[in-house]
């Protein structure tokens, strides 16, 4: 074969098994033929804040707290939920994300990671809607939260979750089901003072959510059903606990929990919140430590406390160079 003929047969375009270049079959393509689901983005957004103490010599407790909206229109209208939104054309997930937590908390550039795709058949009244989970970390502190357009109020919940009761079954193929069961609680709480017009209130939410982990010689799997929703829209209960097991599980091996201080902060503020992220008080010396690699000393203390002053920690610089 000589060069010319060559060159023809390389630069000669592939055809399908029904002799169609890929621009004779985008032509005759009917995206109609496959059902589409509709996208969203939603957004499990996590801070720790503190309780509120009638000793203002006594160092204040920290609360883990997620963001919740009550949805103010059909579906679940009247239920709290997670904010969120659909992804918009030529949106990225992400973008939509991001944008949901500018309309919310009004802040961006913070800590946001995927968590999940949940596409249950169902999981949406209106229609098959697939929902991409992100998660956020904010600093809470002086952040004023609002309702987005399909809620009429946003307020940040104090969140406990927790085992209720587990068991294990050997299974006939071989393997093993390993079954957990977690008690989600989420409680609002106003004094008068915040609650305006309304007057002082609490709210409650108690859902339970169950996760099944098989696993034989082969392959490993896990499963989260809604044993109760608790009050909670669509299947947020199950977004929120997996989000939760998740940045307990980053909180254990990593520094994520850094993303939830302020710009200065004392080491004991520090070990509060991972103590309220992972449930568990923690030792002293132990937890100091492990924080030690990830912080630095500053030249400032605390002041107006109503305690010795303690010197404050930024994160350190030799970790995360000046990007802090």
């Amino acid at each position: 074969m000589d060069k010319k003929n060559r060159t023809d047969e390389t630069s000669r375009e592939p055809r399908d098994a029904d002799g169609l270049t890929e621009a004779e079959f985008l032509r005759g393509y009917d995206a109609g033929d496959y059902a589409r689901p509709s996208v969203a983005a939603d957004m499990v957004i996590f801070t720790v804040s503190d309780e509120r103490e009638e000793n203002y010599r006594k160092l204040p407790k920290r609360l883990l707290r997620v963001l919740l909206i009550r949805r103010g229109g059909h579906p679940h209208l009247g239920r709290w939920a997670l904010p969120g939104g659909f992804v918009r054309p030529h949106e990225t997930t992400e973008q939509a994300a991001a944008r949901e937590l500018r309309e919310e908390t009004g802040v961006d550039r913070v800590y946001l990671e995927q968590l999940h795709t949940f596409s249950d058949a169902g999981r949406d009244p209106r229609a098959w809607v697939m929902s991409c989970a992100y998660m956020a970390l904010v600093d809470g502190r002086g952040l004023e939260v609002r309702a987005g357009d399909d809620a009429d109020r946003a307020a940040w919940f104090e969140l406990a979750y927790r085992l209720k009761s587990e068991s294990r079954e050997h299974l006939d193929e071989g393997g093993m089901r390993h079954v957990r069961r977690y008690e989600l609680k989420l409680a609002l709480e106003t004094d008068e003072a915040a609650a305006g017009e309304n007057g002082a209130e609490r709210i409650e939410l108690t859902a339970v959510v169950e996760r099944s982990r098989t696993r034989t010689n082969r392959a490993s799997a896990d499963e989260y059903r809604i044993v109760e929703s608790g009050g909670l829209a669509f299947d947020h209960a199950k977004i929120i606990a997996m989000a939760i097991e998740r940045l307990r599980g980053r909180a254990e091996t990593t520094d994520l929990a850094l993303h939830l201080m302020p710009e200065r902060f004392t080491l004991t503020e520090l070990q509060q919140v991972y103590e309220a992220i992972l449930d568990r008080e923690l030792l002293k010396a132990a937890f100091r430590r492990k924080a030690e690699p990830l912080v630095e000393k500053t030249d400032d203390y605390t002041e107006n406390a109503g305690h010795r002053p303690s010197r404050l920690y930024k994160w350190s610089r030799e970790e995360w160079g000046d990007y802090r």
